[in-house]
């Protein structure tokens, strides 16, 4: 990577003598950037977004070279597969980052979007009209990805962002965020709009988690259980809780069997390690004699492990038994939990009782049951008749997204461009006063 590219991503606070004045000063930074970020032209964002894109593609070999550092970090460290195949790029993956950064220049910019007008019997036209939310601190563990889905996605939407990646995609992070870097200095737009934390530095997440003297204005985390436990514990300001994905996907009696297998062999090992992974089946009692050995022995044979419950247990012996820890647990690997249910109600039952409210399918060709399902699962995205591997921003449309938000305030589901946003009002008189 050319040394221009570089200097700005790798500044260092780890020798800095005091990391709290620093981690102040990325605030104050960040403060100043979104006010001018908040004005920007969208012709000057897309300015950016398409040197950005240009830039990961220019430096493809310079990131997988690092990439290539942190992957062998993580398998001196005995990581799993499923973690290794979240962190590592390839070719493709790279082109898909720049791909990815080409479809959110394409979408369109929500700020200053009005959602809703009206006038008043006094003659006060009111509007509601879309604004950034301001600076944005991520937090997020092992995939380099997200350093530019998260960049990018904050600029299109108006706001700063301040980005700490994990410590296992340091190298990876840190040259992603360098082509962004290049893409705003190309644009005219300040640097320190996409901050990267250079710092392996747990308090680090401490001092955003803060607010950093109230320049970050919402906190979004991305990753295990025990990070964003700590996030929603620590965090003094607003939180999109991306919760982790215990995924379910529940075989009606109305489902074809050829469907079935399909959506729930792609559901669980498409890709293992994602959120929108599935880690739990379920199997209605009234199709267990003609559905479920099926599909658990075409999971086997895949290479899945199945823990599951007696019914299960007792169509192969492979089965391992299912703890009730087992039933809640993401996997992110090639294991599953699968148990018979008595029907509909059950499984909603089932799904309310374990599950994380991030993502789950059903599988029927009944349509009244596949209405009640949707309308009464209470998760981020519900599915019919379709792989929960479509939990994904890109997905929906929106280019990319930050994180899966699993909570009911704000945002919900792939967190984009729009849910970046929130809105004021504008109101116009013509010399009203209040009687």
């Amino acid at each position: 990577m050319t040394a221009p590219l570089m200097s700005s991503a790798l500044k260092s606070v780890e020798s800095a003598p005091n990391l709290v004045l620093e981690m102040a000063e990325i605030g104050r930074a960040a403060r100043a950037a979104a006010r001018i970020l908040a004005q920007a032209p969208a012709i000057q964002k897309n300015r950016a977004l398409d040197a950005m894109a240009a830039a990961i593609r220019a430096n493809r070999a310079q990131i997988l070279a690092a990439n290539a550092q942190d992957l062998a970090e993580a398998q001196r460290n005995g990581m799993t597969g499923a973690f290794l195949d979240r962190l590592k790029l390839d070719a493709a993956k790279i082109d898909g980052i720049a791909a990815g950064i080409e479809v959110v220049r394409d979408l369109a910019d929500p700020v200053g979007a009005v959602t809703e007008s009206w006038t008043r019997p006094n003659g006060l036209k009111i509007e509601r009209v879309r604004v950034p939310l301001g600076v944005i601190g991520i937090i997020y563990e092992s995939r380099p990805n997200v350093t530019a889905d998260a960049g990018v996605l904050c600029l299109k939407s108006g706001n700063a962002a301040i980005l700490r990646g994990g410590s296992d995609s340091t190298h990876s992070s840190r040259a992603v965020h360098a082509a962004l870097c290049q893409g705003l200095r190309e644009a005219g737009l300040p640097e320190t709009s996409i901050q990267l934390v250079p710092t392996r530095d747990r308090a680090a997440v401490g001092l955003m988690l803060t607010g950093l003297d109230g320049n970050i204005d919402v906190i979004v985390p991305r990753g295990g259980k025990s990070l964003v436990a700590r996030v929603q514990d620590e965090a003094r300001v607003p939180v999109f809780a991306h919760l982790e994905g215990v995924n379910h996907v529940y075989v009606d009696k109305g489902a074809s069997l050829a469907m079935a297998k399909d959506i729930v062999l792609n559901a669980k090992m498409r890709r293992t390690g994602v959120c929108g992974a599935a880690e739990t089946l379920l199997v209605d009692r009234a199709v267990a004699s003609t559905h479920l050995k099926p599909l658990i022995e075409m999971l086997i044979d895949a290479g899945c492990e199945i823990r599951g419950d007696t019914a299960v247990q007792a169509i192969d012996t492979r089965v391992k038994p299912v703890s009730e820890e087992d039933w809640g647990t993401e996997y992110l690997d090639a294991i599953i939990t699968a148990g018979v249910v008595d029907g509909v109600d059950d499984a909603i039952t089932h799904i309310e009782r374990y599950g994380s409210h991030h993502t789950d399918a059903i599988i029927t060709d009944d349509g009244a049951t596949a209405e009640k399902f949707l309308a009464e699962v209470d998760s981020a995205i519900v599915l019919h008749n379709a792989s929960t591997q479509f939990a994904d921003g890109g997905e929906f449309g929106f280019g990319a997204e930050i994180g899966i938000a699993t909570g009911r305030l704000h945002a919900r589901g792939p967190v984009g461009v729009e849910q970046l946003t929130t809105f004021k009002y504008r109101i116009r008189g013509t010399g009203q006063t209040r009687p």
